[in-house]
């Protein structure tokens, strides 16, 4: 599957991904809070990690170059790119925050849902 990116300025690019950056920062937070799962959320700049009580980590990185959206954990990596006010993944046109979703799931050993604001 091909997916066909949305052009975005520079700005506009910078604005989308810090945004999906603070959304999962914020979910994570509330996961702490409530004590639902442990997980470390780490931010420098343009990419964020998840670390898991396992030890094990996602990673979540910007590539403004590209424009896309990077995912990586221990079950492979995946390339998003920017498709009609969506995140798609490049290979499947699968959207970022349902892969977010089963990667944390899978690492933090329950069923957690992740969803962008």
């Amino acid at each position: 599957m091909t997916v066909t990116a949305t052009p975005l300025s520079d700005v506009d690019y910078d604005a989308r991904t810090a945004a999906v950056l603070a959304s999962i920062e914020r979910q994570a937070d509330a996961w702490l809070e409530e004590d639902c799962i442990d997980i470390d959320p780490q931010r420098t700049g343009g990419l964020l990690e998840l670390q898991f009580q396992d030890r094990s980590k996602i990673v979540v990185n910007t590539q403004p170059p590209l424009q896309e959206l990077w995912l990586a954990s221990r079950r492979g990596g995946y390339h998003f790119k920017f498709v009609d006010g969506r995140w798609l993944d490049t290979k499947d046109g699968v959207e970022f925050f349902e892969r977010l979703s089963q990667e944390i799931s899978f690492h933090g050993g329950k069923p957690l849902q992740v969803r962008g604001d």
